[in-house]
């Protein structure tokens, strides 16, 4: 050993207890399933949410305690007039497309084919009450002004929604969330609320920044609430300078993507854009199908539908019409180069969420990760590269006492991903230390 001074190493690492309290009712651990707003949009004859009890009672048995979803609070309670719309909600998706088929078929979360209508109030006080049967609890949220909204028939909900000037939403969603807590509590399901999100991902939703005057909202609703977890869920907090978060948080939601290799194809082949000239570029046309038709073949969705949605008519022709084998095989063939700094960028992220939970005394969730948003059939995170990739964060999450994480973004009933069911169940049995 050497006699040279090295540094004092007086920093203490680990073991680490949890971040922050959780309410006793509640499971030590949440593993995590997101079902966002698909368990109504996916909700039709025969498609995985028609039968809530059953999809709960298959979440539970592979190991899961916890949904997150899209409670679409504004439609359901934020005084809009829209309760005649909520009570008999048509479910279009996207539309049929132009060339044929419906735009999202195979883009993952948007491959709603629609042609029902359902009571959502209905539908709510039903899975509270299969969550209830099969030991699960609910984190609360509301993608509405993300992407909802596009997958009504009717554009009433997001022109609803729209119309409120940008500043006043923050207050709009709390006064909502005020009340569906009130009709929670009136059918007993108080107990089997976990967490609730003013909004997913507030960041990349049409919202205004959350400074210090619109996170009052936050922290005036869990104050109102104080048995109660209130917080918003960030998609991709500021790492490097997580001070800037907002006071008043009551738990840290943060999501860990680590695109790495995943961004590089996306950057390449220009999918994220809109409004690109030349769009496809060569190097996305010689990833897509034989039968692919070209873009002016194949159309957009409504303008109001692609308005009130961060997704890009450019993503969902590229993700429609990519060759999934193809996709993979570039991911596959260029990963090396990304594996090292993918697996520093997701150990860095979690441990910077959690030591920010733990600075402020709070519970820290990861609700979505790990690698990001690929075509429907692409398999690149299923496969045992991206289910490593999602280990390394899980592992990590929980040696720094991260309350709850989800295995997967697409472990979930409408995804590919559900049919790996011994994975699920064994990493499941690792989050829950069972």
């Amino acid at each position: 050993m050497t006699d040279r001074y090295m540094g004092s190493g007086n920093v203490a690492e680990g073991p680490y207890g949890p971040t922050g309290p959780i309410p006793a009712h509640l499971p030590d651990r949440l593993a995590i399933t997101l079902w966002d707003f698909s368990w109504y949009t996916r909700a039709g004859a025969g498609d995985v949410y028609a039968d809530l009890d059953a999809a709960c009672a298959d979440a539970a048995s592979l190991g899961y305690n916890a949904i997150r979803i899209c409670a679409a609070p504004l439609l359901l309670f934020g005084d809009l007039g829209l309760d005649d719309l909520a009570r008999d909600l048509e479910i279009e998706g996207l539309g049929p497309a132009a060339s044929g088929g419906y735009y999202g078929q195979r883009t993952r979360w948007y491959d709603t084919p629609g042609g029902y209508a359902l009571d959502l109030y209905a539908h709510l006080e039903a899975l509270f009450a299969a969550a209830r049967r099969h030991g699960l609890v609910l984190i609360l949220s509301s993608w509405e002004y993300q992407q909802s909204p596009a997958f009504a028939a009717s554009p009433r909900w997001f022109d609803a929604i729209d119309a409120v000037p940008f500043e006043a939403r923050y207050r709009l969603l709390a006064e909502a969330w005020d009340r569906m807590l009130a009709w929670v509590d009136a059918h007993g399901f108080r107990d089997l609320v976990a967490l609730v999100e003013i909004h997913n991902e507030v960041e990349f939703s049409i919202l205004p920044p959350l400074t210090d005057e619109a996170a009052t909202e936050v922290a005036r609703l869990g104050e109102r609430h104080p048995d109660l977890l209130v917080t918003a869920s960030y998609g991709k907090p500021p790492h490097l300078a997580m001070h800037r978060l907002p006071a008043g948080l009551g738990a840290a939601q943060c999501h860990v993507y680590s695109y790495g290799v995943l961004d590089a194809l996306q950057s390449r082949i220009d999918i994220r854009s809109e409004g690109t000239e030349g769009f496809p570029n060569a190097e996305l046309r010689a990833l897509l199908r034989p039968d692919a038709p070209t873009l002016e073949e194949y159309g957009r969705p409504a303008e109001w539908k692609l308005r009130s949605t961060v997704v890009t008519d450019q993503m969902i022709y590229g993700y429609d019409w990519v060759d999934p084998d193809a996709w993979d095989a570039w991911l596959d063939a260029e990963y090396p180069r990304y594996a090292e700094v993918m697996h520093r960028e997701i150990e860095s992220r979690v441990i910077a969420i959690a030591e920010w939970a733990r600075w402020q005394g709070v519970p820290a969730l990861i609700g979505e990760g790990w690698v990001g948003y690929t075509p429907l059939h692409g398999g690149f995170e299923e496969s045992e590269t991206g289910r490593e990739l999602a280990e390394h964060g899980i592992r990590t999450a929980l040696g720094r006492g991260v309350w709850g994480v989800v295995l997967c973004s697409n472990a979930a009933p409408h995804h590919p991903m559900w049919q790996l069911r011994e994975w699920q169940q064994r990493v499941n049995a690792l989050v829950r230390g069972m």
